[in-house]
């Protein structure tokens, strides 16, 4: 079967236990991810959401391998738009490498569906969500405040 695949790679100037905190902390997503946060347990098998500042439930799925502090695979589907919803489960692997005095970090998103508007949607999110987690975590402060600016 055809495959859309989203794939972003950074190193950031951090440890692998301060990465994996940041990736599954609830509040400290809020800073990042344009006040969304995830909800889990963080462990194989437990259900996983993103919720909007609102309280809306954007995605959803379940936690597929979680090896603190280097793996960490989530299933999930799109919830808010139809369009997206109907793609089905999408795949997100993140895995963290120490290299030297940082980390690097691999998002590899993909959908088995060939030209999924799902995965071209995540291209468009998944590299301002990583450029304020980056920016965060090495001076403090986010890059970008809004998302998707007017």
């Amino acid at each position: 079967m055809a495959r859309s695949t989203f794939l972003y790679v950074t190193y950031i100037r951090t440890t692998p236990e301060k990465l994996w905190s940041a990736l599954t902390d609830m509040e400290f997503h809020k800073q990042y991810w344009f006040g969304m946060r995830c909800e889990s347990g963080w462990t194989a098998g437990s259900p996983w959401k993103l919720v909007s500042s609102a309280g809306e439930i954007l995605d959803s799925g379940e936690i597929v391998e979680a090896e603190p502090p280097r793996r960490l695979v989530i299933r999930w589907q799109h919830q808010s738009k139809p369009e997206l919803k109907a793609e089905g489960a999408s795949l997100c692997t993140m895995e963290l490498e120490p290299n030297g005095s940082a980390v690097k970090l691999t998002i590899t998103h993909t959908l088995e569906r060939e030209g999924s508007k799902l995965i071209e949607a995540v291209s468009g999110g998944w590299p301002k969500v990583l450029s304020n987690l980056k920016s965060l975590l090495e001076s403090g402060s986010i890059a970008l405040q809004e998302a998707y600016p007017a």
